[in-house]
């Protein structure tokens, strides 16, 4: 009458029940975190490291740039949104900033709202990162100007390598084992 059911093993997946267990015990923020760590993981090497440089289009942006730039779609609500371009519009017309052109007046409303969200956007990413090498899922470093370092400045950019659970997001290891996914050290 009752058949027994088979209960599958998810062996060889993430389990991002984890990931979001342990996110959801170190982040203010867990879900933003988790998206950032997709993001990551998506333009991530095979050794989990992904940056300082994305390419994009023929060019080349910052690892930082592109994280921001993703996660925008996040901050364009139509409230959140159209308060920032009238707040934007005012600014840039008390500075006299603002074209007469209503084209032109657009593009730069425009212009301006993408550098700000952007820069409130580089404060959350940090945020974010902070919260993700505290849950050990990310290591962060800086590569830049004459050598590899831990420390900001200097014309140096972020590099962002998956640890642990989080190496199981990368494409090519979601189908391994996590104690056979190989991971290659960093030259950073």
């Amino acid at each position: 009458m009752f058949h027994p059911t088979t209960l599958l093993e998810p062996s060889g997946s993430c389990d991002i029940a984890a990931v979001l267990e342990r996110l959801a015990q170190v982040s203010s923020r867990p879900r933003y975190a988790f998206m950032l760590l997709n993001l990551i993981a998506q333009v991530a090497g095979p050794d989990g490291s992904a940056g300082p440089w994305i390419r994009q289009d023929d060019q080349f942006v910052s690892l930082r740039d592109w994280l921001c730039d993703a996660l925008i779609p996040m901050a364009q609500r139509p409230p959140r949104s159209a308060a920032l371009a009238d707040r934007v519009q005012r600014q840039l017309n008390k500075d006299g900033l603002l074209p007469s052109d209503a084209n032109e007046a657009q593009q730069t409303i425009a212009k301006e709202m993408r550098t700000r969200i952007r820069n409130a956007g580089k404060s959350n990413l940090s945020r974010a990162v902070t919260e993700l090498v505290s849950a050990d899922l990310l290591r962060r470093h800086y590569h830049g100007y004459r050598i590899d370092h831990r420390n900001r400045g200097g014309q140096r950019q972020a590099v962002y390598t998956l640890i642990g659970d989080a190496l199981r997001l990368l494409p090519a290891a979601r189908n391994q084992p996590l104690s056979t996914a190989k991971v290659q050290p960093s030259l950073f």
